[in-house]
């Protein structure tokens, strides 16, 4: 019988291991390949929270919605209130489109039930005729300054939407504490290289009639961007 030396052993062990580890690896790339894009993630909403102080205006500094490549919206605003009869959250917002020369306010509004009175983060689409499942979380707030809110839609053969607002009290919030909220987004498979920042100066409608004429290529374009909605709801002009 022959036995190999101590040190070609440890060897053939490591080569093992490595080859152990890289299979363990290609199983875990292709399971999250898989992953079931149809389904919105587990969410961990904030804990004690306490929605009387959540309520109120707040500024949309950063955006983000995983149907766009680009930031199709400026001067977007939230106000928020509850029922406490019915366990309802309203949010009531205004916003513009970033390629409107006239800068015309646009208002909309979405309303969710809070299913558990011992989770009053997480919030559920309350309107119909909305197909499906549209769940809104409270990821963080220090209810004074600054908030972190996330959407994700599900509907029956179609891929999940998901989108989340980073909200101040005011119309700035510092970049260590952006930074903070973004970090949060990842886990939830956001990509932050699509989590635009929204400009909220400026935000006045111009009166075409005195100021310019709005060519006729433009006029279309407007039509066709009162099609879409940040939160995929019907819209009416300011």
């Amino acid at each position: 019988m022959t036995y190999l030396p101590i040190g070609c052993l440890k060897i053939h062990l490591f080569i093992l291991l490595t080859l152990v580890a890289c299979l363990l690896k290609d199983s875990s790339a292709q399971w999250k390949y898989r992953e079931d894009k149809t389904k919105c993630p587990k969410v961990k909403a904030i804990r004690n929270f306490d929605i009387s102080e959540f309520l109120g205006s707040w500024y949309i500094v950063q955006y983000y919605a995983s149907s766009e490549e680009a930031l199709a919206y400026r001067c977007m605003r939230a106000e928020l209130s509850v029922s406490p009869e019915k366990a309802e959250v309203t949010m009531n917002f205004t916003y513009s489109f970033t390629d409107d020369p006239i800068n015309e306010q646009l208002v909309g509004n979405i309303t969710w039930k809070i299913p558990s009175p011992d989770l009053p983060a997480h919030w559920v689409h309350a309107e119909f005729p909305y197909e499906g499942v549209y769940n809104t979380y409270v990821l963080d707030s220090d209810y004074k300054s600054w908030a972190l809110l996330m959407h994700c839609a599900e509907k029956s053969k179609s891929p999940r939407y998901l989108s989340s607002f980073i909200m101040s009290r005011e119309m700035n919030l510092g970049i260590n504490v952006i930074s903070y909220l973004r970090e949060k987004l990842p886990r939830y498979d956001i990509d932050l290289e699509y989590m635009f920042p929204m400009e909220q100066g400026n935000c006045s409608t111009m009166d075409p009639e005195l100021h310019f004429k709005i060519p006729p290529e433009l006029v279309a374009k407007r039509t066709y961007a009162a099609r879409r909605h940040p939160l995929r709801r019907k819209h009416k002009h300011l």
